[in-house]
């Protein structure tokens, strides 16, 4: 069973208001209940149910479906919750070095992270590539869907419309700017560290 971590808006936090996070927690733990709801069904399922699991369709696959993307939903929820409210505009120095490595200058990368982001439909992902040995701006357009096998999540940007749609609008742009200001640069360089980057 997977608890909700409970997240609130603190004044360090600048890049959405207080009512545009809290629905957005909302939405959260719905899918924190889903993939509860979901390991359930799973770990209940008939021996029929995964005796007739196919590729087109069927309850088993859309079981299997369902739990990446409400476990997806979950985790990258968490790990954006968790990167916003930085208060310095900058990554620290082996962060900058390894943006700088990669991208050429951390300017660079923010212009190449802003163009993903605008191009996204789901998420937008800073990612250690293991096997590239390399960082990557990723996107995804669902939760299950984009991906990379053996990537570590660094930063993450919330792109779907539930982020930012009551506060900004269709002004996906502002959103994105603000969310640039206010990027938690310890949080990420945590994550570099854990990751072994």
């Amino acid at each position: 069973m997977i608890n909700a971590v409970r997240f609130s808006h603190t004044p360090d936090i600048t890049v959405v208001n207080q009512r545009q996070f809290e629905l957005h927690y909302g939405l959260y733990k719905n899918y924190v209940n889903s993939i509860n709801k979901l390991t359930c069904e799973i770990e209940h399922a008939s021996e029929d149910i995964k005796e007739e699991a196919n590729t087109t369709n069927g309850l088993f696959r859309s079981l299997k479906r369902g739990e990446t993307y409400a476990l997806n939903g979950v985790i990258l929820h968490e790990l954006y919750f968790r990167n916003m409210g930085g208060t310095t505009s900058a990554p620290k120095e082996q962060l900058k070095a390894a943006l700088e490595e990669r991208f050429g200058s951390v300017d660079k990368w923010r212009e190449d992270f802003v163009a993903t982001a605008k191009a996204s439909r789901g998420w937008t992902i800073l990612v250690y590539d293991e096997r590239g040995k390399c960082l990557r701006n990723i996107l995804l357009d669902g939760h299950d869907e984009g991906m990379v096998a053996f990537a570590h999540p660094l930063l993450v940007l919330d792109m779907y419309e539930h982020a930012y749609f009551f506060q900004y609008g269709s002004n996906r742009g502002a959103y994105i700017e603000a969310f640039m200001q206010n990027i938690h640069w310890d949080i990420v360089a945590q994550r570099m560290n854990y990751y072994g980057v």
